[in-house]
């Protein structure tokens, strides 16, 4: 299921192999990591441009990329990548994917879109992660993620019900990095977002 509701098959398959890991559940991980190979190793050209319909708050074209992050290995994962988003710039510095703004957040359908801003920050975060080092498409995809975390996070006011009730959950999945790997260069970034300078 591509949609950008709860039934997205995507979503639920990353959060159940984070589990299935966290666990230490290796069996049920592997059977997670092949069905996720089933159903997405062939994507691509996935219509980010259509995005998002007017109640989403999931991405299915990000969420799809950030299951196989944490599936595939790190060449292979950027090699399957630019055939599922072959749009994605080399560097920072042209302007993409800019977060969705909610018409209305007190309608509890447009509340949605404030919530995907928040999955998208966590998505992008996570799909630069999975790329190699040397990855140019790296920087835009980070500097898109600040964006729609910056966005997000703006809305977590508890202002409207429709959307107090739950984006708070996002926007900790989003802050506490749970989506990326224990990795060094994820533990220095996140130290660099809370104002420790990164060591040569």
């Amino acid at each position: 299921m591509r949609s950008g509701e709860h039934s997205q098959t995507a979503f639920a398959l990353g959060l159940a192999l984070d589990w299935a890991r966290a666990a230490g559940d290796t069996a049920f991980a592997g059977r997670l990591e092949a069905r996720s190979r089933a159903f997405y190793g062939a994507d691509r050209d996935c219509p980010l441009g259509w995005e998002p319909s007017g109640e989403d708050f999931l991405s299915p074209c990000l969420a799809e990329a950030d299951l196989m992050h944490r599936v595939l290995p790190a060449r292979e994962f950027a090699a399957w990548l630019k055939r599922h988003l072959p749009g994605i710039p080399g560097d920072f510095r042209r302007a993409w994917l800019p977060p969705a703004v909610s018409p209305d957040p007190s309608d509890p359908r447009l509340a949605h879109l404030d919530g995907l801003n928040l999955s998208r920050a966590w998505m992008l975060e996570g799909i630069a992660s999975g790329l190699p080092a040397g990855d140019g498409r790296r920087s835009a995809l980070r500097r898109a993620a600040e964006d729609h975390a910056k966005a997000g996070l703006a809305a977590v006011t508890g202002r409207h019900y429709e959307g107090g009730h739950w984006l708070g959950s996002f926007a900790t999945y989003l802050t506490t990095r749970r989506g990326l790997a224990d990795t060094a260069e994820n533990r220095q970034d996140a130290k660099e977002r809370q104002g420790t300078p990164r060591k040569n």
